[in-house]
């Protein structure tokens, strides 16, 4: 583990120069109807002890997906920007003839991208060092995370969102299927990936022309044995439509996915899936690498990825334990804060997809002006949504002089709006931005945030 640089020092600034919120911000907040005591403010120049706006800013919000920020840059600082995760395979058996006599054994270490690409390419490697048939079980070793029982309706009962799927030292393809739902005529083609062995897509919905373009999903997907279901009916005239849903439990799709592959790819498995130990005694037959953290974090910012930010958070924890539990992550982001007393931190599983998750905008800004100051500045700026022109910023000043001018974290909850991040004036200097609505009105605040960004933006 890294230690902390100190340079949370710069919380004991003085707030009495503060500068009064921009009108034009006010203004947008009250035509959302959210009051000034429902919204914290922190902006601050990237390398000054003093804010230039303080709203409220020492105040406990609910973050929403801004609560990444933290997870991110603390893996940063923790892991190093070329941290990998490794995920193993063993022979625990005889290998002879390109005939495996005993079970193969895979064991994660909480790699947040194995995906369905990289897994088959990884399985094809297999085929090149002489594997061919498996004649016992697929044992699945996921104990490098220490988990409590995870229920995936919890957070809003859908258990089926993909946003929803829970942490797993040996996760694959995010646990995810991927929809399409090409309209044809009276029916609607759709096309499921991955492939998966010993289930069957039971597609039975239809087009509608009475459905609105952009409405709410008209369709849902549940299981019936091995059997995927898909009832109800789109738009007839909006087109293909997409979707990411997760119905099977952890080692079923691993399984389902790895037979799929295994045979496309030529190969025969006699046995079953199970979950178990990798042998301590045996050297792995291979190792996976994932892609290093600097990249993993442009797509849990970029795009908001709660799985994969939940494997990060998971993993932060084995920086001083030999196992991951939410517990030792706790531990492990509070000794990389150092002597500060974050008093009001509250994490859950580091990603914001939390009722109860709580950070004040002045921490916020701190960790973010930390940023700005460490070796690992470029890492985090470039893993943060680009003002108009990519990720959930992709269309806030789209085609404006503005855009390219900021990098900025958005996040989402009912009740709650927030934008973190860096903009750049004109005048050439890096503002530190902190907004978080806590409000019933919180999804009509984008005008009065986006108002804080133009303001800033051509601030001298």
């Amino acid at each position: 583990m890294k230690a902390a640089l100190p340079l949370f020092g710069l919380l004991l600034a003085l707030h009495a120069q503060a500068a009064p919120l921009p009108e034009t911000v006010r203004i947008e907040l009250a035509k959302a109807g959210i009051p000034v005591d429902a919204v914290a403010i922190e902006v601050r120049e990237a390398g000054k002890p003093a804010p230039l706006i303080s709203l409220n800013a020492r105040r406990a919000m609910n973050p929403a997906s801004t609560m990444k920020l933290l997870t991110t840059y603390a893996g940063l600082e923790i892991l190093g920007p070329a941290y990998r995760w490794k995920t193993e395979v063993y022979l625990d058996g005889r290998l002879e003839n390109g005939i495996l006599y005993g079970d193969l054994v895979f064991k994660g270490y909480g790699d947040p991208k194995l995906t369905i690409e990289e897994f088959w390419l990884w399985l094809r490697e297999f085929r090149q060092r002489g594997l061919r048939e498996i004649r016992g079980d697929i044992v699945l070793d996921n104990s490098f995370f220490s988990l409590d029982q995870y229920d995936p309706s919890a957070f809003d009962n859908k258990p089926a969102r993909a946003y929803n799927v829970g942490a797993n030292a040996l996760l694959l393809n995010f646990n995810a299927l991927h929809l399409r739902l090409l309209p044809n005529g009276e029916q609607t083609t759709a096309l499921l990936e991955p492939e998966l062995y010993g289930y069957q897509l039971i597609n039975r919905i239809i087009t509608s022309a009475n459905l609105p373009c952009n409405g709410e999903d008209a369709y849902q997907s549940h299981l019936e044995g091995h059997r995927i279901v898909l009832e109800g009916n789109i738009p007839a005239l909006c087109g293909e439509a997409q979707d990411y849903f997760s119905l099977l439990p952890p080692e079923e799709y691993f399984f389902a996915v790895f037979a799929a592959l295994w045979q496309e790819l030529g190969g025969q498995i006699q046995g079953r899936v199970r979950t178990g130990a990798a042998p301590d005694s045996l050297p792995a037959f291979s190792t996976h690498l994932s892609p290093p953290l600097s990249e993993v974090i442009r797509d849990i910012n970029k795009f908001s990825n709660n799985t994969m930010a939940r494997q990060l958070f998971m993993t932060l924890g084995t920086a001083d334990a030999g196992t991951a539990s939410i517990a030792h992550s706790i531990i492990s982001i509070e000794r990389w804060l150092g002597n500060q007393q974050f008093t009001e931190l509250v994490l859950e599983n580091g990603v914001g997809l939390s009722r109860t998750e709580r950070i004040s905008a002045q921490h916020l800004a701190v960790i973010l002006n930390r940023a700005a100051l460490s070796p690992y500045s470029a890492e985090l700026e470039a893993s943060l949504p680009i003002l108009g022109m990519d990720g959930t910023v992709k269309r806030r000043f789209k085609d404006n002089e503005i855009a390219g001018h900021a990098h900025l974290k958005t996040g989402s909850l009912e009740g709650v709006k927030s934008i973190a991040g860096y903009v750049h004036a004109r005048s050439g200097k890096q503002w530190i931005m902190v907004f978080i609505i806590n409000h019933p009105n919180a999804k009509y605040g984008q005008a009065a945030q986006d108002a804080l960004i133009e303001w800033l933006q051509k601030l001298h």
